[in-house]
């Protein structure tokens, strides 16, 4: 008869991860976060779960100093969840660049307009209703849900997994999912039973402010104490992930072509680099023998536009077409212009409205210089 297989007592699976961490590391945190935290940054005077959610995906991967304009300009042109729902896309992509990951901005949109259809314009209030929320990831729900409602609730954004990572020594590759699964359990099991909001914007201050990814500055740091990777002397190793991104680089000629006060725009595919934007046809490769088209090209200084993953080497040449020109041999030239991808759309923009479209900043910056009024390019 076979022996019935016992399952291994608990401590075979080793030392819990958390031990001498519970109650003193939560205390320690909730103090110095009210006595030296951030207490003046706007979203942090409203439990508006509208405000607060907009600082949230704002922050995602953008440093706060960048931020503050963005989020000023976006309540006054967008005050409520109902006026965002309402707008144009391309009015909402156009307050949002320069800020980069435009994918947020599409996403914003597509939320308002869901909390606007289906909630009658008001934020569900528990994490788990707002994680079903388009664009909405499970710390972000989180966030909303402690700071406007204290649900008791972790959230794990980049500054938080570098805090927990190195307070717990975690050795689980945070690219793997089921490892960052683990720290979410952990962060979970952590949370305090009361001073909740205090204990999360604790979390990501410290993040922002002490434990910084390269130079952590341990000495001034309130959960030192409990930080294992702050003794082990060497705080820079975690939290582990094996994942690097790999930069690439390309080049090519931008091409501003002009009409009869108008430029031609392509709109970019939804997916991929500027996805959703407005912007100039690219020409692979550096300048070389270009279209022998009727009118007069004009280079412009070339730049790099750095990207998270990419520099990109970029050749701006305006050209303008002359204003005779009938539209079957402007149609025909459009027509050579190799499209950013598929899905994508171009057509006409008259140049005083070419601002108010959602652009990429690059372009954005460009734009003085291909409007200047002795150029080609102006209104006769």
């Amino acid at each position: 008869m076979a022996r019935p297989r016992r399952d291994p007592p608990a401590e075979a699976a080793g030392p819990d991860p958390l031990a001498g961490l519970a109650g003193g590391f939560a205390d320690a945190l909730v103090a110095w976060q009210r006595a030296e935290g951030r207490h003046a940054l706007p979203w942090q005077r409203t439990r508006d779960p509208y405000r607060v959610w907009l600082s949230e995906v704002m922050l995602q991967q953008t440093q706060v100093a960048t931020v503050l304009g963005y989020y000023e300009r976006f309540l006054a042109r967008f005050p409520d969840v109902a006026a965002l729902a309402a707008a144009p896309l391309d009015e909402v992509l156009a307050l949002w660049s320069g800020l980069g990951y435009y994918s947020r901005a599409r996403n914003l949109h597509r939320c308002a307009q869901a909390v606007v259809a289906e909630h009658g314009g008001r934020f569900p209030p528990s994490a788990a209703a707002l994680a079903t929320l388009p664009g909405i990831g499970r710390s972000t729900a989180a966030a909303i849900a402690a700071f406007c409602h204290g649900e008791r609730v972790a959230i794990l954004d980049g500054n938080v997994k570098r805090v927990l990572g190195r307070v717990l020594a975690f050795d689980g590759d945070l690219a793997q999912a089921a490892q960052e699964r683990r720290l979410w359990e952990a962060a979970t099991r952590l949370l305090p039973d009361a001073g909740i909001e205090a204990y999360t914007q604790g979390l990501m201050d410290l993040g922002a402010t002490v434990c910084d990814l390269r130079t952590p500055a341990c000495g001034r740091c309130p959960v030192a104490a409990w930080c294992r990777a702050a003794a082990s002397g060497e705080p820079q190793r975690w939290p582990v992930r094996s994942r690097t991104l790999k930069r690439g680089r390309r080049e090519c000629v931008w091409l501003a072509l002009c009409w009869r006060g108008a430029l031609w725009l392509q709109r970019r595919p939804e997916r991929g680099i500027w996805a959703g934007l407005w912007s100039l046809p690219e020409l692979d490769g550096p300048p070389g023998v270009l279209p022998a088209w009727p009118g007069q090209p004009q280079a412009l200084p070339s730049f790099t536009h750095v990207l998270t993953h990419l520099d990109w080497r970029l050749h701006p040449l305006r050209h303008a077409l002359p204003d005779a020109l009938d539209d079957a041999a402007v149609q025909a030239i459009v027509a050579t212009l190799p499209p950013p991808g598929p899905g994508a759309i171009g057509r006409w923009v008259p140049l005083d409205e070419v601002a108010a479209l959602g652009l990429p900043a690059a372009l954005r910056k460009l734009l003085p210089q291909l409007l200047q009024p002795t150029t080609p390019f102006s209104r006769r």
